[in-house]
């Protein structure tokens, strides 16, 4: 989209003298972002699935004017991000679009056209949902190339993190908590910095009187979580900026923190609840393997299921499931006859892991849907086995990337949002 003019007007044009008299006002511009435009249609949709979605979780709205100013404000962040996108090449095709909206439509049990006819129902238009989910995957991609990507974790942080988590590189605890930032731009001055740090107080002052802290953070909050309550979930502290784990050490359930700094701004947090979560256990491991059939514009999804299902057919007679797999499985593991070796839990996608766990040794599974297309799965064995050192290695590296990556990703959205020219213009009338 490119800049359109300065407002969006309808007219009732019976004469000219009339028309510019009786010139109706349908909707306007209330941000500029760089050479595109938010308009007022599009802030009060958003507005409108914001409110539903506090309602959904059962989180007080704050006024309608202060919800608004949050939304634009991720609107401008979304535009933002988008327009960098589509600058620097990024493309969703509709290829990839199609078979993203039909994952969704899967994952909630549902055809294409029952789940276009359940969006119709809840006032969302399936064209709006298609143009939402291609915005989302741009992001998720831009995200990856310019943060994700770039994160190193060096074996000298391994080595530190584990040797600061004896009982676990998942840690012995696990958070559940919620929080508030208080943003600062890259190059903020001293006063805009003390102005954020203040209200960053105000707010944690009142959350620590005992308000509504979900509200809160919808209502005051720069996170791109703030309209879920700012709730973070269940995490353990390697998982967590490092800064988060140390004020939550002395802390009780439903108590919250002192006001923190980081690079990204203020933050507040509160503590939700607290569990063990040592990993020192044995877990139980499963071999199995899988022969997977990739759908594409070639290859529809009943073409796949009925192909697995022949395949399928022909095992259970006697034909070998390894020999099959070598033949005709559109995976990295065909030509070891599908064998996908020794599994923990959390190696493989959910979808996948879900029908596998549902399997006794020897049982072959019904064709099953991931996001990589058909399999069929059989389970071989299954044993107890302790955690081995080279797999606290990899969950401390992935711990620690998902940590530095989350800190960095904060602190890219602030560069971008300090170096994209926007104005505002909700207040104009």
């Amino acid at each position: 989209m490119r800049l359109r003019c300065a407002a969006v007007l309808a007219v009732l044009a019976l004469a000219a003298p009339a028309a510019a008299r009786d010139a109706v006002l349908v909707d306007r511009i209330v941000a500029v972002v760089n050479k595109d435009v938010i308009t007022l249609t599009e802030l009060a949709a958003r507005t409108e699935l914001a409110e539903r979605e506090l309602q959904r979780r059962q989180i007080a709205a704050p006024p309608r004017a202060v919800l608004q100013r949050q939304v634009l404000e991720r609107l401008v962040l979304d535009k933002a991000q988008v327009q960098l996108a589509e600058q620097t090449g990024l493309r969703v095709d509709e290829l990839q679009l199609d078979r993203a909206v039909q994952r969704v439509a899967h994952s909630n049990n549902m055809t294409l056209p029952d789940f276009r006819r359940a969006l119709e129902r809840d006032g969302v238009s399936f064209e709006r949902f298609r143009a939402d989910m291609r915005q989302q995957m741009l992001q998720s991609r831009l995200r990856e190339r310019e943060v994700d990507d770039r994160v190193q974790v060096s074996e000298a942080e391994i080595d530190l993190y584990l040797e600061d988590n004896r009982a676990g590189a998942e840690g012995a605890v696990e958070y559940e908590l919620a929080h508030i930032l208080v943003r600062v731009p890259e190059q903020a001055r001293p006063d805009q910095v003390a102005q954020a740090g203040e209200r960053a107080e105000r707010v944690r002052t009142e959350a620590a009187a005992g308000g509504d802290f979900a509200k809160l953070a919808a209502a005051y909050s720069d996170a791109g979580d703030a309209l879920q309550g700012g709730a973070l979930g269940w995490r353990a502290p390697g998982r967590l900026p490092e800064i988060f784990a140390q004020a939550l050490e002395g802390m009780k359930a439903g108590e919250v923190s002192a006001t923190l700094r980081s690079p990204a701004g203020f933050h507040v947090l509160k503590l939700l609840g607290k569990r063990g979560a040592g990993t020192a256990a044995p877990v139980v491991q499963t071999r199995a393997r899988h022969i997977l059939v990739k759908t594409n514009e070639v290859v529809s999804e009943e073409d796949a299921r009925r192909r697995l299902i022949t395949l399928r057919d022909r095992i259970l007679t006697g034909a070998d499931f390894a020999e099959l797999a070598k033949l005709g499985s559109e995976d990295g593991t065909a030509a070891l006859g599908g064998d996908l070796g020794w599994l923990y839990p959390g190696d493989t996608v959910p979808e996948f892991e879900r029908a596998m766990n549902a399997l006794q040794p020897g049982e072959i599974s019904p064709p099953v849907r991931t996001p990589f297309g058909f399999h069929l799965i059989r389970v071989e064995e299954r044993r107890a086995a302790d955690v081995s050192a080279e797999r606290q290695r990899q969950q401390a590296r992935q711990a620690l990337r998902e940590r530095k990556a989350e800190e960095a990703y904060q602190d890219w959205l602030r560069q971008l949002r300090d170096r994209t020219y926007v104005e505002l213009r909700l207040d104009e009338r």
